[in-house]
């Protein structure tokens, strides 16, 4: 949220987006081999140069071999490294990676016809990247590139590949077919779903799935959940493994049970619902008890939770000084208030001291554990994820699938990412929400402080404008969350924001386009979401302090909605 952290500007990121040009994999003939050297990195940099001593190996993480390239941006140097390739002329190459890490980049010049390149944003997990190129009718060798943004994290690059004609220069060894994965096990369930987890296997390049003898999905990290599944029902499970070379046995067979009943995403909500932040702080907005929040709230969201020494584990103090006094009995009592008048109430994971990191299986049990364990003891109804620092999409969902099995199917569960979070479903914050989606409740994502955007239709759009919103939340609704999982995340007043705050009309007018077609600006969506959940802002307490315009105009609006 606004007041208590710095927001980052990617007006510049969205620009460059524009520029790159994605292209498919090609098809190679039998004779094709790869012409990089050192592809996997495991002889160092070896016949690699990086900028500005940018680059190292590091042992973890890793596609797979021993070593990885890590790239750190520094200033104005973004990390680029580059090997000369000898190829053919006249003839055409896969290029591909496998990234992890900071926005990635990866690219051919010297090509002697088109140099291309191909980016993905920030991912917790390996991801592929890959391009094709041409060689002009005198070009022996072209120049590889990988970098990462300006400023921004590191990233990390493996198996580099281009896939061809031998253009004479001596490359790696091609790869063999992989063992079968072993440690296949079963992660957590629902009552429609199972997730399933295993080990690494060396030289793999992604994994396949196979759910009572029939393949039924493909990825490339340790870990799988398979949705659509029957309540209390039984299912086998086998993993292979997969390279270029070819794929690998299939796994020992493991069982998971659906449950009885799961998780149906917050239980009794209004179907057009409002959400509102309460500060456990005073940065002077009003100052209010749970008491005083108004009743156009439907989900409040108390605002932090602390981090604790226990890595993913999470803690909440009252901040009873700053309150006026306000005491954990008439808090607990106020939570019970709420209930009692229909009103959800979560624990909020973010804040200016919340850089919470779940980053393993222990990270994420202690994340689960400790979120029930505050829901047991003040009556949360659930949580809200609103970490800016990133996020592991394979960890998140695993905790977040286990803070499932313990509450049950009443659990709420939202979360609040930035626009850059949501511009690709590769996104790790994405991710998450599509992980975890048959328990989701909603995504309330926060248009400002942002900067510029792509919107859904390629476009790019400022924020403080109903086109901002609408074009952007369109990315949300194609990207395969239900439109009862989308809000709109809007700052209550000029104060509670460093940019990007607009009128509760503007807020109401972007709600009637996308659930009804109405009051758009110039981008107008392919079709309708009636089903949109509703609104969200940052905060009630700077509602208040606004004389709650806010909430008495979109909070009405919400809930007129049809």
């Amino acid at each position: 949220m606004p007041v208590l952290r710095k927001r980052r500007l990617w007006a510049g990121v969205a620009m460059a987006a524009l520029a790159l040009s994605f292209a498919g994999t090609g098809q190679a003939s039998a004779a094709d081999t790869n012409n990089a050297k050192n592809a996997g990195f495991e002889s160092g940099l070896t016949n690699w140069t990086c900028t500005a001593g940018s680059g190292t190996t590091v042992s973890s993480p890793v596609h797979s071999g021993s070593s990885a390239l890590k790239g750190t941006p520094a200033g104005q140097d973004n990390a680029q490294c580059t090997q000369s390739v000898a190829v053919k002329p006249n003839s055409t190459y896969t290029l591909s990676a496998w990234v992890q890490g900071g926005y990635s980049y990866l690219g051919v010049t010297g090509t002697g016809t088109t140099d291309v390149s191909t980016w993905t944003p920030d991912t917790s997990s390996w991801k592929q990247l890959s391009t094709t190129f041409t060689t002009g009718a005198s070009t022996t060798s072209v120049s590889v590139y990988t970098h990462g943004w300006y400023g921004q994290a590191a990233y990390y690059a493996d198996d580099i590949s281009v896939y061809g004609p031998d253009g004479g220069g001596g490359g790696d060894p091609a790869p063999t077919v992989p063992a079968a994965p072993t440690g296949v096990s079963v992660s957590s369930t629902t009552s429609s779903s199972v997730s399933l987890a295993w080990s690494t296997v060396s030289g793999a390049t992604g994994y396949n799935v196979y759910r009572n003898g029939t393949k039924i999905t493909a990825v490339t990290g340790t870990s799988a959940t398979v949705t659509g599944l029957a309540a209390s029902t039984s299912y086998s499970f086998q993993v292979t493994a997969t390279n270029s070379a070819g794929e690998s046995g299939k796994s020992a067979t493991v069982t998971g049970t659906t449950t009885a009943t799961g998780g149906n995403g917050g239980g009794s909500l209004p179907k057009h619902a409002v959400t509102g932040y309460w500060q456990n702080f005073n940065n002077g907005a009003t100052v209010q008890k749970l008491s005083a929040v108004s009743s156009q709230y439907d989900i409040i969201a108390v605002a932090f939770a602390d981090a604790t020494t226990t890595p993913g584990a999470v803690s909440f103090t009252l901040d009873s000084a700053g309150l006026g006094g306000y005491t954990v009995d008439q808090f607990k009592a106020d939570i019970a208030a709420k209930h009692a008048a229909g009103k959800k109430v979560v624990i909020s994971i973010g804040g200016q001291n919340g850089t919470i990191s779940v980053s393993d299986s222990a990270s994420a049990a202690n994340f689960a554990n400790s979120v029930y364990s505050l829901m047991q003891t003040y009556g949360f109804d659930g949580v809200d994820i609103d970490l800016e620092n990133g996020i592991n999409a394979t960890y998140m969902t695993q905790a977040l699938r286990s803070l499932s099995s313990k509450a049950g199917s009443s659990l709420v569960i939202t979360m609040a990412p930035q626009t850059i979070d949501m511009q690709s479903t590769s996104n790790a914050y994405f991710q998450t929400a599509l992980n975890i989606k048959d328990i989701l409740t909603v995504v309330n994502m926060q248009y400002y402080n942002s900067g510029t955007m792509l919107g859904c239709d390629g476009k790019v759009y400022g924020q403080g404008s109903v086109d901002f919103i609408t074009a952007l939340a369109c990315i949300q609704l194609q990207g395969g969350l239900a439109p009862s999982q989308v809000g709109l995340g809007l700052p209550a007043s000029t104060s509670a924001a460093g940019s990007g705050y607009v009128s509760p009309s503007i807020v109401n007018n972007a709600l009637d386009c996308l659930t009804a077609g109405t009051n758009c600006g110039t981008f107008k969506p392919s079709k309708t979401y009636p089903d949109l959940r509703g609104a969200m802002t940052w905060s009630t307490n700077w509602d208040a302090s606004a004389g709650s315009s806010w909430s008495n105009s979109v909070g009405a609006h919400v809930h007129a909605l049809l």
